[in-house]
């Protein structure tokens, strides 16, 4: 076992502040596991493997032809995570990068949480999966020095191979098994400092992506399990109603259908094709009790929200005059290109599960329970699979109970799909919200306090953190672990003397999930583009605002880079306009600059110029698209995309009338210029929606002289 810690370059000191421990685990090639050691002191550290076994499971393993795999306790959701792994790998390792594999992990105990999500997978395992790496090529090292009886630092490393400098040459593979006998290794652990890496930091294509472009990647749907049956859903039209009789004996008669299995909250078709189940599913008669929200429709909704604002906090002494701004954001559905889906086979008293979740142990917990295992989830194996697009909505794992429960009562294996329909109308929503924000001003526009007070619909997260505490108190007191994370992740960056955001939640009784930078998707854009009204009202240019009052060296960076790329200030036509915004969180910091022409009516985006500092950029090319899908997400719901619930039901249905941005709408030009710090790895995934939709709702105030408040701006549906 080697206690690992970073180099003496800047960026180990930030990534390797935390001790990563390693350990060879007893294997015929070599197998190196790695977890985060919290600071574990040395003479603990040299405890037996044993004791390491139980409380990690980040394993990478040389194989004898070189090849080398590493599993993932993270999801890819389409994010890139597995080419940034790799790349991770085989920089340390020496290897070239199409050498190394990665595969998804099952929902293990061993982890304290496997939740995708907050931005954290590349954040917490760089730093084990480098430890990992480095450790295995110094036993790869040694065991070559050993082997040829020379000194061990005289020996290098390049392409998975080892050189003596009399040309002597041995492949890993060759070396994987006297490396995993190695004892104490004679070459430093170390992970190498970034002065020395030639493929992390470069832009590097996806490992995947000729299987995305061929459809010879493998989700849920194209799993070839034997015998598993298709199977579909009959839903009701209201949010969480549930069944209150039903006829299935048209249903039934029809060819190709294996069985009808009432499931409570809807009913189950299974047949010999997805063609034939739903087409039996539109033969069923179904009598419905309306869920408990039939009673609400958007306005209804609004007024509640707006209610639950309260009263005007006490400005601070010497307050000469209040600023007020009031927001409105709507429910928005993830719409993930993949739908829910999961197979499943439950016999003899087990359970299997094939699905893309963003929580596999949280899946585990919930097909548990809905098996009556509650108390032995181990009887449940989660196998991940890769989703087409997460961004919160699959921390939520409704497709696997619902095949699990289907399978154990017909005791087959089924294969079960959501339609878009289905995704669209009885999934998961970010909540809808209000917002009011008062700049309260002294003398000389002297800046004296900001209040942000923000009602929300309760934030359902069940799932907590990932670990099973906090999911526990998520799933209880929903609203108390809402409020922990607001407290958290709400911060305003800028010096504006007694600042507060302060979170009202409101019981309203429609599905929630985290969207993609959960709150800040909502507080964060109304700051920005608040500041950008006290700017006018100040009478100062919205930059220099910012510049002068921002507390943060890395967002005056960002925010500089930006400048100068967009040119801010230039001279535009009559109807052109930018906006900017800013963001820090995750670790991160960003700056958006968007240029929008109004002149016929509906804004049109120009251009958009994106600065960021996330660190260590492992892959600048898997970074450049991450920001690139933010901020075309970032467009759609700032413009036109949003939810509305009529009596109980959602009102769209699929991406036409839930209306996202199509390629046409999408800019020519959308610059991501990196301002790299190289002292930590940052989030990236929840990074650039905020500021995007805020720089472009900044742009528009600026182009027409008055600033939106209701989002989407563009909404026809209300």
């Amino acid at each position: 076992m080697a206690d690992t810690l970073g180099s003496d370059a800047p960026v180990s000191e930030g990534l390797d502040r935390r001790r990563f421990l390693t350990w060879v685990i007893a294997s015929p090639t070599l197998m190196i596991a790695a977890r985060l050691g919290l600071d574990v002191p040395t003479a603990q550290a040299a405890q037996p493997e044993e004791t390491a076994a139980a409380t990690m499971n980040l394993y990478l393993t040389l194989q004898e032809d070189g090849r080398v795999t590493t599993t993932l306790p993270r999801t890819e959701t389409g994010q890139g995570i597995t080419t940034a792994v790799a790349m991770l790998v085989a920089e340390e390792l020496d290897v070239a990068l199409d050498a190394v594999s990665i595969l998804h992990e099952d929902a293990d105990s061993r982890w304290f949480t496997q939740l995708t999500g907050m931005s954290t997978t590349m954040r917490l395992l760089s730093g084990p999966l480098r430890a990992a790496a480095a450790d295995a090529r110094a036993r790869l090292v040694t065991a070559a020095a050993l082997r040829w009886r020379v000194l061990a630092p005289t020996l290098t490393t390049a392409r998975g191979v080892v050189s003596a400098p009399d040309g002597r040459r041995a492949g890993y593979g060759e070396l994987a098994q006297d490396a995993a006998r190695v004892v104490l290794p004679l070459v430093s652990t170390q992970p190498k400092p970034v002065s020395q890496y030639t493929l992390v930091g470069q832009p590097t294509g996806r490992i995947d992506a000729r299987d995305i472009v061929t459809g010879a990647t493998r989700h849920a749907l194209d799993l070839d399990l034997p015998e598993a049956l298709p199977t579909v859903v009959a839903r009701p039209p209201t949010l969480r109603g549930t069944v209150r009789t039903v006829d299935d004996t048209a249903a039934r008669a029809m060819g190709g259908v294996v069985d009808v299995v009432s499931l409570g909250t809807g009913v189950a078709v299974v047949a010999r094709t997805f063609g034939q189940a739903l087409a039996a599913r539109a033969a069923l008669r179904i009598t419905w009790t309306p869920g408990p929200a039939s009673a609400l429709s958007d306005a209804d909704i609004r007024t509640r929200l707006r209610d639950g604002i309260g009263a005007r906090p006490l400005p601070p002494l010497f307050t000469t005059r209040t600023l007020e701004g009031r927001f409105d954001f709507p429910y928005l559905a993830h719409a993930p290109m993949e739908t829910q889906s999961c197979v499943a086979r439950v016999q003899g008293g087990l359970a299997e599960v094939w699905v893309g979740t963003q929580d596999p142990k949280h899946a585990q917990r919930e097909v548990a329970r809905a098996l009556g295992w509650a108390l032995t989830p181990w009887k449940v194996t989660v196998h991940t699979v890769r989703a087409g697009g997460g961004f919160g909505r699959r921390f939520f794992n409704e497709a696997a109970v619902e095949a699990a429960l289907v399978s154990k009562a017909i005791g087959k294996p089924v294969k079960l799909m959501w339609s878009r329909d289905d995704d669209m109308r009885h999934g998961r929503f970010r909540p809808a919200s209000h917002h009011r924000i008062l700049a309260h001003l002294g003398l000389g526009g002297r800046i004296l306090g900001w209040h942000h007070r923000a009602a929300i619909p309760t934030l359902e997260v069940p799932h907590g953190f990932g670990d099973v505490v906090t999911a526990l108190v998520g799933e209880v007191l929903p609203e108390v672990t809402g409020a922990v994370f607001f407290a958290l992740s709400q911060k305003l960056p800028y010096s504006f003397g007694q600042v507060s955001h302060e979170l009202r939640d409101i019981s309203i009784p429609i599905p929630t999930a985290s969207f993609r930078s959960v709150f800040t998707s909502q507080v964060g854009v109304s700051n920005e583009v608040f500041v950008d009204q006290l700017a006018r009202e100040l009478q100062v240019d919205p930059v220099t605002l910012r510049r002068e009052r921002l507390d943060s060296n890395r967002l005056k960076a960002v925010l500089n880079k930006v400048v100068a790329e967009g040119q801010w200030g230039r001279a535009l036509p009559p109807g052109v306009a930018q906006g900017v915004a800013v963001l820090e969180e995750w670790g991160s910091a960003i700056a958006h600059l968007i240029e929008v022409d109004v002149t016929g009516g509906t804004p049109r985006v120009l251009r958009i110029v994106i600065a960021a500092d996330v660190g260590l950029p492992i892959n600048p090319k898997g970074i450049e698209a991450q920001l690139q899908g933010a901020a075309v997400d970032a467009m759609s719901t700032t413009l036109s995309a949003g939810i509305h619930i009529d009596a109980g039901a959602v009102r769209e249905s699929s991406y036409a009338d839930y209306r996202w941005m199509r390629m046409k709408h999408v800019p020519a030009d959308i610059q991501v210029h990196l301002v790299r710090s190289d002292d930590r790895v940052g989030g990236v995934g929840e990074l650039g929606y905020p500021s995007a939709a805020a720089a472009l709702t900044n742009a528009i105030a600026r182009a027409r002289g008055t600033m939106p408040n209701r989002f989407p701006i563009l909404d026809e549906g209300v």
